[in-house]
């Protein structure tokens, strides 16, 4: 991972914890992110997905920043699995 914040993020996958709740329809998320972009779907707004990995983005400046990072060492890596 290229920043000890997107480790943090990544290592609930494998606690389980899911802190963020759609108040439309009651579904969690491990992310505030993935939250976002599940809300933007009741909004009817269709997201941009990143070729490499599939992530999905709102806005065309945030996937081309995204992007750049599949170009980047990845410093950070989850002891758990190796990601």
């Amino acid at each position: 991972f290229s920043q000890g914040s997107h480790l943090a993020k990544h290592r609930r996958s494998h606690t389980g914890e899911r802190p963020h709740r759609c108040p439309a329809c009651g579904k969690t998320f491990c992310q505030s992110s993935d939250l976002a972009r599940h809300r933007r779907m009741h909004l009817g707004r269709k997201p941009l997905r990143c070729g490499d990995c599939g992530k999905l983005f709102r806005a065309g400046p945030a996937l081309a920043r995204h992007q750049r990072c599949h170009h980047r060492e990845h410093s950070h890596r989850c002891p758990d699995c190796g990601k």
